[in-house]
């Protein structure tokens, strides 16, 4: 028979897997690609770097202007040729040596440190404990706008970008865990934005450098390598779901703390973002990135609105009960993944869900694990209608929810909830 969860406990023992369960990412099975979080000394979530491709382009540069009215983003990017795509051919590269390019490219590769405050009523360390972490980024704009990685500042209560001997308070203005790209603000001009090149011009073989913050401690640092491969399909287990990316994939060296850096062609243009990289003790150079084109695209969408348009949300937050210690501790005899809140007003809220309920499946499919509810609601978008059947007070109930879609303020309401 199933029995009521404890609240009290629940939402206490939630406070306490958030401090730890990011940092058993490093421990998943050898093979698994996994995103490196951005650490210095504490793991939050696994990131990796990425090496891309070295291709030089046709054309002058032309700014793309992004954002709202009054407030454009101007980001220099190489002028893509329809003649030069559909022929499929490379456009020669500069020439450039890979030290000149790593002259040319560094000064727009900042560094990233993050603070995370944590509550947790069973912590042998204190009411509040601070998660440190650290990553890498890119400037796309002279203005302060840096592009990164999700994955490094989620979840951060204060942002530092360091660039050379100064530090900056940035604030976030979006980001996006299904692309893992996200759009930081610091207050400061005449910095030296990357130039963005077409990751679409990429071919295998090219030379390509990855500049970023390895080990949290290294910044600036510079690796080289090819291209492996292209539109590499890669699952890399994110901090709730399990996402399917179409990456690069390189041989250039990288390391925790290289998550946001940029990976760079033979011009010095912009074409990866460093996000991934084998987990795999036996694989070497095995590093993935972020396609440049992919992530502007995301970006623009961030800089225009805050968020991604059509990313679907539920408004709960939820722990998953996979062992007898943590069902002991919850007062529960049923391994499966609980609603530890739910957003008022949100789409759960409105279908009925409540805290305490069992997530038993939906449109069918089982929901056992974390990632089981992660990784379908990926396979979602805004305005689907699920049938999601639930365990409340040992009875079986079954509801319809309306996805919604994730904006800056339910975001923020989220975050409200997970707090």
């Amino acid at each position: 028979m199933f029995l009521p969860v404890t609240m009290e406990l629940l939402r206490g023992f939630w406070e306490t897997v958030k401090i730890f369960f990011l940092t058993l990412a490093f421990s998943l099975p050898l093979g698994l690609v996994v995103a490196f979080g951005s650490m210095a000394r504490i793991a939050r979530s696994a990131v990796a770097l990425v090496l891309a491709a070295a291709m030089g382009f046709a054309g002058g540069f032309v700014g793309a202007r992004v954002g709202n009215a009054g407030n454009k983003v101007v980001i220099q990017q190489v002028e893509r040729t329809d003649s030069s795509a559909a022929s499929g051919t490379a456009v020669a590269s500069s020439g450039m040596t890979t030290s000149q390019v790593s002259e040319m490219v560094s000064p727009s590769v900042v560094v990233i440190t993050t603070e995370q405050v944590v509550y947790s009523q069973w912590s042998w360390y204190g009411q509040n404990q601070v998660e440190s972490g650290a990553g890498s980024g890119v400037i796309i704009s002279s203005d302060g706008y840096i592009l990164t990685c999700a994955h490094v500042v989620s979840g951060a209560s204060q942002i530092t970008v360091t660039i050379g001997d100064t530090d900056y308070t940035a604030t976030v203005v979006g980001e996006d865990d299904t692309s893992d790209v996200a759009v930081l603000k610091i207050d400061a001009t005449g910095l030296t934005p990357a130039t963005v090149g077409d990751s679409d011009s990429l071919s295998v073989g090219d030379s390509v450098l990855a500049v970023g913050n390895p080990l949290g401690e290294l910044g600036g640092t510079v690796t080289s390598g090819i291209v492996s491969a292209l539109n590499r399909s890669v699952t890399i287990q994110g901090t709730s779901s399990t996402n399917t990316m179409s990456l690069i994939q390189m041989d250039a060296s990288v390391s925790p703390g290289n998550s946001g850096g940029g990976l760079f062609n033979m011009n010095g243009e912009l074409i990866g973002l460093v996000n991934a990289k084998s987990s795999s003790s036996d694989a070497e150079g095995l590093g993935f990135a972020i396609p440049i084109n992919d992530a502007i695209q995301v970006a623009q969408d961030l800089l225009e609105n805050g968020y991604v348009s059509g990313r679907p949300y539920m408004g709960i937050t939820y722990i998953a009960v996979t062992d007898a210690q943590t069902a002991a501790q919850l007062n529960v005899n049923a391994y499966g993944v609980y609603v530890v809140d739910v957003v008022q007003g949100g789409p759960a809220d409105k279908a009925g869900l409540k805290a305490g309920d069992r997530i038993v499946s939906i449109d069918g499919t089982e929901i056992a694990q974390k990632d089981d509810l992660g990784t379908l609601m990926q396979q979602h978008t805004a305005g689907d209608t699920l049938s999601i059947t639930v365990a409340r007070d040992g009875q079986m109930q079954t509801v319809s929810l309306t996805l919604g879609e994730k904006n800056a303020s339910n975001t923020a309401a989220q975050r409200s909830a997970n707090n």
